[in-house]
């Protein structure tokens, strides 16, 4: 009798460490999100919203520049359950097919020229002016490393379409050439930019930082009066920004043509053609947690995600875009339309 009471809790200790590590198998598992700096406070907040709904998952967000997002993953080999980028090309250029199958673009974002109340010429600078305000050698003005972030060569590509906009053919020279090591040369209604490795800012005039977030201090504590940012970046941290020209400011999808007059080759002799501003996200091919991975951008293109993103200043696309819907995994399939080919 008493080796049947021993036996019957032994089976019923059995049971109830099997009930006990089923959920513990996925306890303390971490989904880690590398990501654009521009994406760090909307992910940072559907990773709370996603943590309360799975409380046995720790979501760490990883910022950095989005060429250096992707260069983490294909050249240190560093392991990421998703890659969320600022230009949704990226994925595709240097991620596919060995370290990708597929990606969806699912917002965009127009390029400002940001700036605090401090700043020098705040009280009359607007989208005439702005490239003669940057223009007074009393005026510190910054953007991100084009070799690192692509909100970077964007500020680029804004300056030389200011170029032909406003007639002004020194305009490029003016802010960039004569504060860089930046090259550019035009033929024939097109602009080739060359961005070598050593940026060389003068840095009386010009500041250069990894990401375009990281000038966000500089700015606030008057080290910067102006600074090239993405719109939703300059809105999510109460900032004064110039609203420019639809024809320069790259949000324009039907305009894809004439931002294309300029490409950007970077030091790593990638080249880098002008197009609106599109964000993409995958999951790569060495993601540890590829469900959870799904799970998290299926919360980020569905309405918990657009929802976050519409309060943020950044338009989120409905539905999201998919290079391929066959290689897309089910569950993020209702979301996504295919795109044009």
């Amino acid at each position: 009798m008493r080796g049947k009471i021993l036996l019957g809790l032994v089976l019923a200790a059995v049971v109830a460490l099997g009930l006990f590590l089923g959920p513990l198998s996925r306890r303390g598992v971490v989904l880690r999100v590398f990501c654009a700096g521009s994406l760090t406070l909307p992910l940072e907040e559907i990773k709370g919203e996603f943590e309360r709904q799975h409380q046995d998952v720790r979501v760490e967000i990883e910022p950095s520049g989005s060429v250096a997002c992707v260069r983490k993953v294909v050249e240190v080999g560093k392991a990421a359950d998703v890659v969320a980028v600022a230009d949704h090309r990226l994925i595709p250029t240097m991620m596919m097919p060995e370290h990708a199958d597929w990606y969806i673009v699912f917002a965009t974002n127009q390029m400002v020229l940001a700036y605090s109340n401090s700043s020098r010429h705040a009280g009359e600078v607007n989208s005439i002016n702005w490239y003669e305000v940057l223009r007074d050698p009393e005026v510190r003005w910054g953007f991100s490393n084009p070799n690192i972030d692509p909100c970077g060569y964007r500020a680029l590509m804004v300056i030389q379409l200011a170029e032909w906009l406003y007639n002004d053919s020194s305009i490029f020279d003016d802010l960039i050439i004569e504060n860089t090591a930046i090259k550019a040369s035009e033929e024939g209604g097109r602009c080739s930019i060359l961005v070598l490795k050593d940026l060389e800012p003068n840095s009386k005039r010009v500041t250069v930082r990894d990401k375009s977030v990281d000038l966000l201090s500089l700015l606030e504590e008057g080290g910067l009066d102006y600074a090239f940012e993405y719109l939703s970046v300059a809105v999510q941290h109460n900032l004064n920004y110039v609203v420019l020209p639809p024809a320069i400011d790259l949000s324009d999808l039907s305009r894809a043509e004439e931002y294309g007059r300029v490409v950007v080759t970077l030091a790593s002799g990638e080249n880098i053609m002008g197009a609106p501003i599109t964000y993409g996200v995958t999951i790569p091919k060495n993601a540890p947690n590829r469900d959870l991975a799904e799970e998290f951008i299926e919360f980020l293109i569905g309405d918990p995600g657009r929802e976050v993103f519409s309060r943020l200043g950044q338009p989120s696309l409905s539905p999201a875009v998919a290079s391929d819907l066959e290689a897309l995994p089910p569950s993020l399939r209702p979301y996504c339309e295919e795109a044009s080919p």
